[in-house]
């Protein structure tokens, strides 16, 4: 039976990623580790460590203490957070994966690392963006993932840890609220429809963009790590990808849904990050690999997302 570690469980992707593992593994081998104490229902579901992902003592102890054979490794600092203290961004981002890298090494780990649409720039070609493609970011996040990418398959290549990766697109989740990414409009505008009926983008009607529902991202994430070996043929990180859209489209769909919405455009700093990243995404070789295919197309995903979020509002 695997033994889980997740670093950064209290997330936006942990925080669903530990309930989906502890489904599929049992509760007592997915260990959750943040620095901050997670929802008091999260911490009965299962074991929980307090850690800091820039040291490396705090994660080798909750591995050695857990067992741990397989690491998903998720604490970062995102993009227009990332902007505000590029020193911070690469310190948590670098520090922690060269730490989680060289554990994997020592112990015999296998490790999923997540990488973005960030790596991409404005040299990068917008439209189904291929897997093999130029990486010059202009964010010290997209510099980070990029820089980890080459490091995780330097790590492979040298030491033969397994280690594994995609580039999320935007993702779009209901549970956890806008965390401070250049994509996070896409799931800002679902919240204020319901509690304000109008939604100030931070980007331009016309802002086109990959984008993801959670579940998929989830899903694909266990069926990366689950895959064989053999199957496994970019070391880097895989081209992930479901849906993209513009701002305007995306407002049209909540207002079909959700009565009286209305949505204005203020784009701000965000703006230009996200005119350096594609528009869509070319992921074809995830797909003839380890067969990976979305589910969730954008109305689908609305649907399911006011659906939730009705619920958890009580509206």
């Amino acid at each position: 039976m695997k033994k889980i570690l997740i670093i950064g469980a209290n997330g936006q992707i942990g925080s669903e990623l530990i309930a989906a593992l502890r489904i599929k593994y049992g509760q007592q081998n997915v260990v959750g580790m943040d620095l901050r104490e997670p929802a008091e229902e999260q911490k009965k579901a299962g074991p929980w460590e307090l850690g800091d992902a820039t040291k490396r003592e705090s994660i080798e102890g909750i591995v050695k203490k857990h067992q741990i054979d397989t690491v998903f490794h998720l604490a970062a600092l995102l993009s227009a957070t990332g902007e505000k203290d590029p020193d911070l961004c690469w310190r948590l981002n670098m520090d922690s994966l060269r730490h989680v890298l060289e554990l994997a090494k020592e112990h015999k780990l296998s490790v999923f690392w997540p990488s973005s649409i960030a790596a991409f720039g404005p040299t990068t070609p917008r439209v189904k963006t291929p897997q093999y493609t130029t990486l010059e970011p202009t964010t010290m996040y997209g510099v980070t993932k990029v820089a980890g990418e080459l490091l995780c398959q330097y790590y492979h290549h040298r030491w033969n840890v397994d280690v594994r990766s995609v580039r999320y697109p935007g993702l779009i989740s209901w549970k956890t609220p806008p965390g401070g990414g250049t994509t996070d409009y896409a799931v800002a505008i679902f919240y204020d429809a319901l509690q304000k009926g109008s939604y100030e983008c931070f980007v331009g009607p016309d802002t086109v963009l990959p984008m993801m529902y959670m579940p998929d991202a989830i899903r694909g994430t266990i069926e990366l790590m689950e895959a064989p070996a053999e199957k496994i043929k970019v070391r880097t990180a895989y081209n992930l990808a479901a849906i993209s859209f513009s701002a305007k489209e995306l407002a049209a769909v909540v207002a079909k849904k959700v009565k009286g919405f209305s949505c204005t455009y203020k784009p701000d700093q965000r703006q230009k990050i996200a005119d350096s990243w594609p528009q869509s995404i070319d992921d074809s070789v995830a797909r003839k690999d380890w067969s990976w295919k979305h589910e969730y197309g954008l109305e689908k995903m609305a649907d399911d997302m006011l659906l939730n979020l009705r619920n958890k509002f009580g509206k």
